[in-house]
C-alpha cells in the first residue's frame, strides 16, 4: 500500500508540471522553474536527465499570475569575489489567496521572493544539510544533519544537497530600511521551516542559490538582487590587507608600543591596513604609555604610509562590560562629529561592533552608519552583527562584516582547535558565498587556545577565504619568522577578485578554489579532514591558458621546517594534503 501511495505522490508531482504551465516562471536560461500546484509553489531545477526535481515548495497558494517580464543584472563590484557581475532573470507576481502579493524573480542560478510574512518552507527532497544555530552575531559552526529541536532558530545561509550534486543555499538578499532581516525556524518536520522577520515589518527577498557547488561557490546572486550604489566617486574605497592586535594581544590596543609594532610590521610587509582594536580610548591611562594618545598612533601609521582602522562599539548589543570606546555614534551628531574627527586624523575606516539582532530598528541604525561614514569617506567593517544581506553593492564601503566563527576565537574558548579545519571547509560554501567575510586568518603560533592546522592550511585561508579587509591574525614575530617566500606571498596579497571558479571540495572535508586579481591566479586548498587526502585540481586546467611563474606553498612532513615552497614547471593535477594541511599555488596566466 505504502509503494502506491508513493507512486501516486509522484504521479501527482509530474502532473502538477504537466498542467500548470500557465503559471509557471521559468529563468532565462529555462534551468530553474517555479510551478504553483494546488496549494503550494515548488521550486524546482533541471537535472542531467531533463527532467526536473523539486528543491523546495512555499506554502502558499496562488490564484493567478502577473505580468511576466525579463530582466538583466550587469554591474561592477569595488570588492568581492568578482569585479564584473552579470546575471539574467524573469520576474512576475502571483496573487495569492489571502490577499498578499508575491513578487518572484527567477535567475539563471536562483530564486528570489518577497511580499510574504510567517510563512512556511519544505526542504524534504534534500539528502543532506548544513544549518548554523542562529545568534546575534552569527558565530556557530555549520554541523552536517544536525537534529535541531522544534521551533529552533537557524541563521542563514542554509545549505542544503539533494541526488546527483544538486545544491541549494537560501539566504536573503536587498534588506533595506523598510525591512527586518528574517531567519529560520524549525517545523514539527526535520526539514520544514517557517521564516519570520525579527519585527513587524516584511523581510527584504528570500534568495535560494541552487544548482552544483560551482554555481553556489561563484555565485553573486546576493548583490545581483540587490540595488546598485548611488555613490558616484568609489576611488577611496581600496580593499586590502591589514595587520591586527586583537588575536595575540586582546587588550592590546590600549598599549602604545603594542600598537607601534603592528604598524611597524605593516610599513615592513607594505601592508596598506593596520587595525586599532578596541580600548585605543583606554591609552592615555595607561602610565607606560607617557602620555601618547590613540592620535599619536594614528599620526605614526600616517607617517609611515599605513592607513589606520580604528575600533568602536555600536553602544545598542553588548554594553555593560564591554570595552569601549561607547556611545559615540548613536546620534546623527555624534557620529557626524567623531567620523569627521577620524577623517582629518587620517584614519580610513572604522570596525563597529556589538550590535544586537536583526531588527528594522538595529538595520536601520547599520544604514544611516554606512551612509555618515561614507560622508567622510570611511570604510566599514561590521562586527558582533548580522551576515552579508546585499548591502556591500548598495554601499561598497562596507568592505566586509564578521557573522563567521573565526580565528578570534583562539582567543576566547577552545572550541575551535579541534573542530577548525572542518570548519574552515565548510565557510566557502555557506557563509562565505554571501559576501566578504572577516574570518582573520593565518596564524602560525598559538594564541590562548591552540590550533593544529598546518602552516599551509593556515596561508591557503588568506586567499580561499574573501574578505575586503583581510586582517592577518597572527604576531609580526611570527610571521616575519617565516620564509622570505612567505612574506613576499603576503605583501602582495589582494583583498578583492576580478574572478572566484571553484575547483573542488565538499562541505566539511576539502574545499579548492581558484581566485584571479588581473593576470595573478590564487588556487588554494585545505583538507578538513584528521587524515591525509589528495585534493583534485583537474578543473583548473580548463580556466587557465599558458600558466607561468608556478609557484607552490605547500607543508612539508619535517619537523624542522613546516613549508615546501618550490617553483612547478607546470600546474599539477593533484596535491597531497597532510591531515588538517593545506596549499597555495600562485601563477600568472594570459
Amino acid at each position: 500500500m505504502r509503494f502506491i501511495k508513493l507512486n501516486l505522490l509522484l504521479l501527482c508531482a509530474l502532473t502538477v508540471y504537466a498542467c500548470d504551465r500557465s503559471m509557471e516562471t521559468s529563468s532565462p536560461d529555462g534551468r530553474l522553474r517555479l510551478t504553483p500546484s494546488e496549494n503550494e509553489m515548488v521550486l524546482g531545477i533541471r537535472g542531467d536527465d531533463g527532467s526536473f526535481r523539486t528543491l523546495m515548495t512555499l506554502d502558499v497558494k496562488a490564484l493567478s499570475r502577473g505580468k511576466v517580464s525579463r530582466h538583466k543584472a550587469d554591474y561592477t563590484m569595488v570588492s568581492g569575489k568578482a569585479s564584473r557581475c552579470t546575471n539574467a532573470y524573469t520576474q512576475t507576481e502571483y496573487s495569492l489567496e489571502d490577499g498578499r502579493v508575491l513578487k518572484l524573480r527567477v535567475y539563471n542560478d536562483g530564486f528570489c521572493w518577497s511580499g510574504l510574512h510567517d510563512y512556511k518552507v519544505d526542504f524534504s527532497a534534500s539528502k543532506s544539510n548544513w544549518l548554523q544555530r542562529w545568534t546575534e552575531a552569527y558565530e556557530h559552526f555549520f554541523p552536517k544533519d544536525a537534529d535541531y529541536p522544534e521551533d529552533a532558530r537557524i541563521a542563514y545561509p542554509a545549505l542544503f544537497e539533494y541526488e546527483d550534486g544538486i545544491f541549494a543555499l537560501l539566504s536573503e538578499s536587498d534588506v533595506n530600511r523598510t525591512n527586518a532581516a528574517t531567519s529560520m525556524y524549525r517545523g514539527e518536520l526535520p526539514l520544514s521551516f517557517e521564516l519570520r522577520p525579527d519585527g513587524e515589518q516584511d523581510g527584504g527577498w528570500q534568495t535560494l542559490i541552487a544548482g552544483s557547488l560551482a554555481d553556489i561557490v561563484e555565485s553573486t546572486l546576493i548583490t545581483d538582487n540587490s540595488p546598485q550604489t548611488a555613490y558616484e566617486d568609489l576611488s577611496w574605497i581600496e580593499p586590502g590587507v591589514a595587520s591586527w592586535v586583537y588575536w595575540a594581544y586582546n587588550h592590546g590596543s590600549k598599549e602604545y608600543e603594542i600598537v607601534k609594532k603592528y604598524i611597524d610590521f605593516a610599513a615592513e610587509l607594505k601592508l596598506p591596513y593596520v587595525l586599532i582594536d578596541a580600548e585605543w580610548d583606554e591609552m592615555p591611562l595607561i602610565e607606560a604609555n607617557q602620555g601618547k594618545t590613540v592620535e599619536d598612533a594614528i599620526a605614526y601609521a600616517v607617517s609611515l604610509g599605513v592607513k589606520p582602522i580604528i575600533w568602536y562599539s555600536s553602544s545598542i548589543g553588548w554594553v555593560n562590560g564591554a570595552p569601549g570606546p561607547k556611545y559615540r555614534l548613536n546620534t546623527p551628531e555624534d557620529r557626524e562629529k567623531e567620523f569627521a574627527w577620524c577623517e582629518n586624523l587620517g584614519v580610513k575606516g572604522v570596525k563597529i561592533d556589538f550590535f544586537s539582532g536583526d531588527t528594522n530598528e538595529n538595520l536601520d541604525f547599520m544604514i544611516e552608519l554606512l551612509e555618515c561614514a561614507a560622508r567622510h569617506h570611511l570604510l566599514v567593517n561590521f562586527h558582533g552583527a548580522t551576515t552579508m544581506r546585499g548591502w556591500q553593492r548598495t554601499y561598497p564601503n562596507l568592505i566586509s562584516t564578521e557573522a563567521v566563527y573565526g580565528a578570534e576565537w583562539y582567543n576566547n574558548l577552545p572550541f575551535l582547535t579541534n573542530r577548525a579545519a572542518a570548519h574552515n571547509a565548510t565557510l566557502p560554501f555557506t557563509r562565505n558565498v554571501l559576501g566578504s567575510m572577516d574570518y582573520t586568518p593565518c596564524a602560525f603560533s598559538d594564541s590562548q587556545h591552540p590550533h593544529i592546522t598546518t602552516h599551509a592550511h593556515e596561508l591557503a585561508l588568506t586567499a580561499l577565504f574573501e574578505s575586503g579587509i583581510q586582517h592577518l591574525a597572527d604576531r609580526p614575530e611570527s610571521f616575519l619568522a617565516q620564509p622570505q617566500q612567505v612574506l613576499d606571498y603576503l605583501s602582495a596579497l589582494p583583498a578583492a577578485w576580478d574572478e572566484t571558479r571553484y575547483v573542488s571540495g565538499y562541505p566539511g572535508r576539502s574545499a579548492v578554489l581558484a581566485r584571479r586579481s588581473g593576470s595573478k591566479w590564487y588556487i588554494t586548498g585545505i583538507n578538513g579532514l584528521d587524515e591525509a587526502q589528495t585534493l583534485d585540481l583537474g578543473r583548473v586546467q580548463s580556466l587557465l591558458d599558458k600558466p607561468s611563474e608556478i609557484t607552490l606553498y605547500a607543508d612539508s612532513a619535517s619537523e624542522n621546517n613546516p613549508w615546501t615552497i618550490a617553483s612547478l614547471p607546470e600546474l599539477p593535477t593533484s596535491i597531497a594534503c597532510l591531515p588538517r594541511g593545506g596549499f597555495v599555488i600562485t601563477l600568472n596566466a594570459q
